[in-house]
């Protein structure tokens, strides 16, 4: 029986040796790239009761990044860190911009309050080297009377923890409802 539990762990360490052996780190750009995957989806809410519980629209986002150190997303713990570095800047650490079709042209709907973005390190404190992954963002628009269907699409980017800034996706056109005028 020690015989057989000899063997299995030297059948184990055999094993993990072979496999990160095999194993090469991505060789990515230490500024984030990104890139779409499909087509944004919209998931509509029914109201609900209580304050700020309207029907809605929340579209999902989903982009693909790569980045060579890791240096992806904040401590959004952190409010000192995102106040001294994100101060003179007009965005956060991710972009989200809207555009509406008028006209046969795409014009820029305002962000309001959705200026300042910032989405979550993941883990925490893993150690930095390439990274690879998707991550998905949420937009929500109600359905406030008086409201229209209007299509729009979305344009993303976003910036590590030293502020290298990725390419710029534009997703597809989808319609959500937009305050009317």
């Amino acid at each position: 029986m020690r015989k057989q539990l000899i063997h299995q762990g030297m059948l184990a360490v055999a094993l993990a040796v072979t496999l990160t052996a095999c194993f090469t780190e991505p060789n990515y750009s230490d500024t984030p790239q990104i890139q779409r995957v499909g087509q944004p989806v919209k998931v509509t809410l029914a109201a609900g009761s209580g304050v700020g519980q309207a029907a809605r629209d929340s579209v999902i986002i989903t982009i693909r990044l790569q980045d060579g150190n890791g240096d992806i997303g904040e401590d959004t713990r952190d409010t000192t860190r995102q106040r001294i570095v994100f101060s003179k800047e007009t965005w956060g650490n991710y972009e989200i911009k809207t555009f509406e079709f008028v006209n046969g042209t795409y014009k820029e709907i305002p962000p309001g309050d959705n200026s300042k973005l910032f989405f979550p390190r993941s883990p925490l404190n893993a150690p930095n080297g390439a990274v690879e992954g998707d991550i998905d963002f949420s937009q929500v628009f109600f359905y406030q009377r008086p409201y229209r269907l209007a299509p729009v699409r979305f344009q993303v980017r976003i910036r590590d923890r030293a502020l290298n800034v990725s390419n710029t996706i534009l997703t597809d056109t989808i319609s959500v409802p937009l305050n009317g005028r």
